[in-house]
């Protein structure tokens, strides 16, 4: 049998790759998630009929939401990722030696069971006695903490369904609020090449309330055309004033895609993103 996954990008576009079985179908209170086994991937989650992970190209996406914002704090310690129940971006956070704790909300708990079973490469972090597991809705959440994180990070899915609420300014005002006074926040924020009025809108709305914010971008092949961007978000800090290039060289060691290098090179944005990010459209 000749089975494919297509993903619906536009009235015109589907991202299609050859699956060899699909491994688990499964509808939670939120959205459908489904695992398959692929020629060219490996394994992939999908949610709601998007890609989320692959073990082909994952590592790209979890080391620079993850690296980048660490490496330009002086001394993470306390770290909350809402959203990634796959485990990836927990897994990368643990390399840093000076993080004493990470918590995970993440609002659905099918999500964090499936990554378990399928994806125990992204999830051993889950079992960290360094992390803190909560399946709630990380919008509730993160409104009841102050002063409580040096990083947060938003490994959301796209801003619709029950992740929607984590892209407005009340969001991220409670997420101002939970960050200690040197904290940094990155969330994810979009394709450019897909949705540039919504990355535009992002930044915008980051800019209003913290006083120092840039957009980073970086490939994610199975993303849709394959161009992503995270924002960064920070109350004192830029991503180069606490930069080690001996810090960045030491998680080099055990990263696939982050090292010094491009922690530089990805906030060097090509002229078609800058000049629409400059515009001083409404």
């Amino acid at each position: 049998m000749d089975l494919w996954f297509s993903e619906q990008l536009t009235d015109h576009s589907r991202f299609s790759i050859r699956v060899k079985e699909q491994l688990f179908h499964g509808k939670s209170d939120f959205q459908t998630i489904d695992i398959y086994d692929t020629h060219d991937f490996g394994k992939v989650m999908t949610i709601d009929g998007k890609f989320m992970v692959t073990e082909r190209d994952e590592f790209i996406y979890h080391d620079m939401i993850s690296h980048v914002p660490l490496l330009a704090h002086k001394n993470p310690r306390d770290v909350m990722v809402i959203g990634g129940g796959d485990g990836g971006t927990v897994r990368e956070v643990l390399k840093h030696e000076s993080v004493q704790s990470v918590e995970l909300c993440e609002i659905d708990g099918m999500v964090i069971e499936t990554a378990k079973r399928f994806f125990p490469t992204l999830s051993c972090g889950l079992d960290d006695p360094r992390t803190t597991v909560l399946v709630k809705d990380g919008i509730d959440y993160i409104a009841t903490r102050k002063d409580a994180y040096d990083v947060i990070l938003v490994d959301s899915t796209d801003p619709a369904g029950p992740a929607e609420g984590l892209f407005n300014k009340a969001f991220y005002q409670c997420a101002l609020d939970a960050l200690k006074s040197d904290g940094i926040m990155v969330v994810q924020s979009e394709g450019p090449l897909w949705r540039m009025d919504t990355v535009r809108e992002i930044v915008v709305t980051l800019k209003s309330l913290f006083p120092i914010c840039e957009l980073y971008t970086f490939p994610v092949p199975t993303y849709p055309f394959g161009y992503w961007s995270f924002t960064f978000a920070s109350k004192e800090a830029g991503p180069f004033d606490h930069f080690s290039p001996e810090r960045a060289d030491e998680i080099a060691k055990s990263t696939r895609y982050y090292n010094a290098g491009i922690h530089h090179a990805a906030f060097a944005l090509p002229n078609f993103l800058k000049q629409k990010l400059e515009s001083p459209e409404s």
